[in-house]
C-alpha cells in the first residue's frame, strides 16, 4: 500500500512526506482528493469542500456515520469509510504524540 520512494509518476497518487500512498492499492481512497487549489491542500471527499478530518473529528466524538450520512446526504457510507482509511494509512508512519502519567 505505501511505498518508500519519495516520488510517483501515476495519477493515481497522493504524496505525503516521505511516502505514497498507492490509490489503486484500497479503492476506497479513490473517494479522496488533494488539491492544492482547493481548501488549501487539505485532504478532502472527492467532489466536495468537506475535510478528511472534519469526518474524523465527528467520528472521534461519538457521532455515528449514519448521524453524519443525515447532516450531509449527497454522501456515501463508502466516503466515511475513506475517511477512516485514509486516517489509518496515515498512522502508519505520522503519529501524535500523547502524553501519560506514569503509574
Amino acid at each position: 500500500m505505501m511505498s518508500g520512494k519519495n516520488w510517483h509518476s501515476r495519477k493515481s497518487c497522493i504524496f505525503l512526506k516521505k511516502f505514497v500512498i498507492d490509490m489503486d492499492q484500497n479503492p476506497l481512497l479513490q473517494r479522496i482528493s488533494v488539491n492544492p487549489q482547493v481548501c488549501f491542500g487539505k485532504p478532502c471527499i472527492r467532489g466536495t469542500r468537506i475535510w478528511v478530518s472534519l469526518i474524523l473529528d465527528m467520528l472521534a466524538s461519538e457521532t455515528s456515520i449514519e448521524e453524519i450520512l443525515e447532516s450531509y446526504p449527497h454522501l456515501k457510507r463508502e466516503d466515511i469509510l475513506a475517511c477512516i482509511t485514509y486516517g489509518s494509512v496515515m498512522s502508519h508512519e505520522n503519529y501524535v504524540e500523547v502524553h501519560f502519567d506514569a503509574a
